[in-house]
């Protein structure tokens, strides 16, 4: 089973910048549609965006124009650069395949806040 480790969670203000890191324990990594997913307290996970193994990127309609995917394969890392952070944008990020076959990791926290 593949495991990931997310990381770059923080406290930060509204309209700032986070970029959040995701690396994979092998490196069939390369071969997955990769996924950013995030859950807020009360809420249910949702898909944040994607990318292909070629790097072609989606986009929940939240996202788009704040946020960009984007991936390393020979380092077995997917990014995702958030700008013009909003309050409702708290919460645990994680990453996974578009399908959901790796092991869940513990996820980064994100909070926005003044």
């Amino acid at each position: 089973q593949v495991h990931v480790v997310e990381s770059g969670g923080f406290l930060v203000q509204p309209g700032g910048s986070l970029t959040l890191s995701c690396t994979a324990s092998e490196s069939v990594f390369s071969y997955y549609v990769i996924g950013w997913y995030r859950q807020a307290p009360g809420k249910q996970r949702e898909l944040v965006a994607l990318v292909t193994s070629g790097g072609t990127e989606t986009y929940a309609d939240f996202a788009k124009g704040r946020f960009t995917i984007s991936r390393d394969n020979a380092k077995n890392t997917a990014y995702l650069q958030m700008n013009s952070l909003k309050p409702e944008d708290t919460a645990v990020y994680y990453c996974n395949t578009r399908f959901k076959m790796f092991s869940w990791g513990q996820g980064t926290q994100v909070t926005v806040s003044s």
